[in-house]
């Protein structure tokens, strides 16, 4: 037992300000759901890093961006601190609860693009929904070339000095 006396506290919180409602037990002072207190907003460069890595995971996904955008980026990789850019080939549009996406792919010769297209579709929604809450309204893929096998990577080729 305890010597501090109880200075006439209501046994209920709720009637101290007189007020016979309920409170949930996760409202805190200030008022209302934790989670409606503030805005979170998120980069369109954020998806776009969620998307790109997501549609990398693909099986049958060889590359992203056009020839002219993985040229430009292979000599980028090149440059001390420059570094692989994840976000080649893809934009996003994101609003406050909704995001669209805009992918360019390049497939491996030999499978079915309409079957990457669809798994990539399915990764890139699963993994930016999730991450990031907003709803992928859509996923638009444009395949910009085809991996042959036997093509030198422009990623991964070297400068020829003459």
């Amino acid at each position: 037992m305890t010597d501090t006396p109880q200075r006439n506290r209501p046994e209920n919180p709720d009637q101290a300000t007189g007020d016979d409602s309920r409170r949930s037990p996760l409202t805190k002072r200030g008022g209302g759901d934790p989670a409606t207190r503030g805005r979170t907003t998120i980069a369109d460069g954020v998806v776009e890093k969620i998307a790109g890595m997501a549609a990398r995971d693909v099986i049958g996904v060889h590359a992203m961006g056009s020839g002219l955008s993985r040229t430009f980026g292979a000599v980028r990789d090149r440059v001390p601190g420059g570094g692989k850019s994840v976000t080649r080939g893809v934009k996003a549009e994101v609003g406050e609860s909704q995001t669209a996406l805009d992918l360019e792919i390049v497939v491996d010769y030999g499978v079915s693009i309409s079957d990457v297209a669809r798994d990539v579709r399915e990764n890139v929604i699963a993994a930016v929904e999730r991450m990031t809450g907003l709803e992928v309204v859509e996923v638009n893929i444009a395949v910009s070339d085809v991996k042959l096998p036997d093509e030198e990577d422009e990623d991964q080729s070297e400068p020829r000095l003459q």
